[in-house]
């Protein structure tokens, strides 16, 4: 089940070549992937869901984030968001990760992180945990 965000997200827990298919149906031009390869032993490799986006004109991204975000998976979440010439999928285990990573990398662009934590919320994800982060990275973006 892919969660709607905002127009420009969605997010989803661990997906496969199978849901690739409903993605590019739905319109989605883009796949992030927020999930370490062997983070689990039922998960897919991300080298067999890369092939299976790009077998079905998707483009792919791996972005793996375990125990926090650093500055350059900030950065990497934002031009992945920014150039993709449509919506993106962003997956993880839970979606917690990859919703996480957009709040952080929409407020390193300016995005207010008050609107940031509503949209999130909407969708299911409580990220206040994240408030001074976003605000710090907001008020540096302006």
């Amino acid at each position: 089940m892919f969660i709607r965000i905002n127009d420009s997200l969605s997010v989803a827990g661990q997906i496969g070549p199978a849901e690739i298919a409903e993605a590019k149906a739905q319109g989605f031009t883009r796949i992030v992937n927020n999930r370490p390869d062997g983070e689990a032993p039922d998960q897919p490799a991300g080298d067999v869901i890369a092939q299976a986006a790009a077998d079905a004109g998707l483009d792919y991204v791996a972005i793996p984030a375990a125990g926090g975000f650093s500055v350059p998976q900030v950065e990497a979440m934002a031009a992945a968001l920014a150039d993709a010439g449509g919506p993106v999928l962003a997956f993880c285990r839970s979606g917690t990760r990859s919703t996480n990573l957009w709040a952080l990398a929409s407020a390193m662009q300016g995005g207010d992180p008050d609107a940031l934590i509503e949209q999130a919320g909407a969708a299911g994800y409580d990220i206040s945990g994240l408030t001074p982060a976003l605000r710090q990275l907001s008020a540096a973006a302006r």
